[in-house]
């Protein structure tokens, strides 16, 4: 299977694994169960695996050092920062508001470093466009780590096509990460389109619709009362019940080809260009290499223009985010 490029430094998979739901977001699940998944990706090829400070806080990143330092010559570790954390009586937590400026960049690459057990982060991204601070500033300190030998590269999660440019006038971008699957389309307005020109990666978080476009979520009821997933406006039961109806017509063509909706969901994201590489966050093994298998199927044109036309934000209930959130994006 060839590798895909992130920026000129970074050679992965073309499907990688989001780490994320292992430990935050979604209920998390057992330990050895998660650890037996990361390896179970190393071995069938997986080589790119995305963590964030902010996942737990911090469980996420020492599961996926526990899990990966053994095999550390194989992996490429993404990880990121971002938000504030703040200590409280049940332990850390996110707090309000983004903090991206100089002295926390450096404090929290540190800290990560620390909890990952390793010596170097390969892919270090800003978790959301800080406002506050001009993304000159913040990425004139991640430039500072690697010319320090801490971090290998650099990226950027949700940001707007402009801000790409100017960050990548202060020191080479190596990929940019969004929301990206067939019911998410916003970087399609100009953030592509800047990542191709400048030789940036992409890493389409959620390209499976956070496990919708798999075809297994039919009810709210079917989340933990902690699940991030009760939060979103679409996936209350209402814009469940009314998305149902596209995510039936993807399945029916799936079955047609001989594939699953999950498969047929990520070989359309795969097919947007060769510098794009998705991270579905798998936490079964049998998600797990089904998702992997997806990096095998060559669609044509006409199917990718098929897909792409069966499943199309248009016909979606709900925005992804609360509005709150939505305004950290594509800034």
């Amino acid at each position: 299977m060839n590798s895909r490029k992130l920026g000129a430094q970074l050679d992965v998979f073309p499907v990688g694994l989001g780490c994320m739901g292992m430990t935050h977001a979604y209920g998390g699940q057992d330990e050895a169960d998660a650890i037996r998944t990361l390896h179970r990706a190393v071995e069938i090829g997986v080589t790119f695996f995305d963590t964030a400070e902010v996942y737990g806080p911090f469980t996420n990143e020492v599961l996926v050092g526990k899990a990966l330092r053994p095999m550390r010559d194989k992996v490429t570790i993404a990880t990121k920062f971002g938000f504030n954390i703040v200590e409280t009586a049940d332990g850390p937590k996110q707090g309000n508001g983004l903090n991206s400026r100089p002295d926390h960049v450096k404090m929290v690459a540190e800290e990560s470093l620390r909890r990952l057990g390793i010596e170097v982060i390969d892919l270090y991204y800003q978790h959301r466009v800080d406002p506050d601070v001009p993304i000159e500033d913040t990425v004139g300190a991640m430039a500072e780590l690697v010319r320090e030998g801490k971090v290998r590269t650099l990226g950027l999660s949700e940001a707007g096509a402009a801000t790409i440019r100017r960050a990548h006038a202060v020191h080479p971008i190596a990929a940019v990460q969004s929301e990206y699957s067939l019911w998410t389309r916003d970087p399609e307005n100009g953030v592509l389109d800047v990542c191709r020109e400048l030789g940036i990666g992409f890493v389409p978080f959620s390209p499976l619709g956070r496990g919708f476009l798999a075809g297994a979520i039919k009810s709210a009821d079917q989340f933990g009362k902690d699940d991030f997933r009760r939060s979103l406006p679409r996936f209350d039961d209402e814009n469940i019940k009314r998305n149902l109806a596209v995510v039936e017509k993807l399945e029916k063509l799936a079955a047609e080809k001989g594939k699953t909706a999950a498969q047929l969901s990520l070989a359309w994201v795969l097919a947007q260009g060769d510098f794009i590489v998705p991270i579905p966050g798998s936490r079964k093994i049998a998600n797990l290499e089904a998702n992997v298998e997806a990096a095998g199927i060559a669609l044509s044109a006409a199917e990718v223009a098929e897909i792409g036309a069966l499943v199309t934000p248009d016909q979606i209930s709900g925005k992804r985010y609360s509005d709150a959130a939505m305004a950290q994006t594509n800034r």
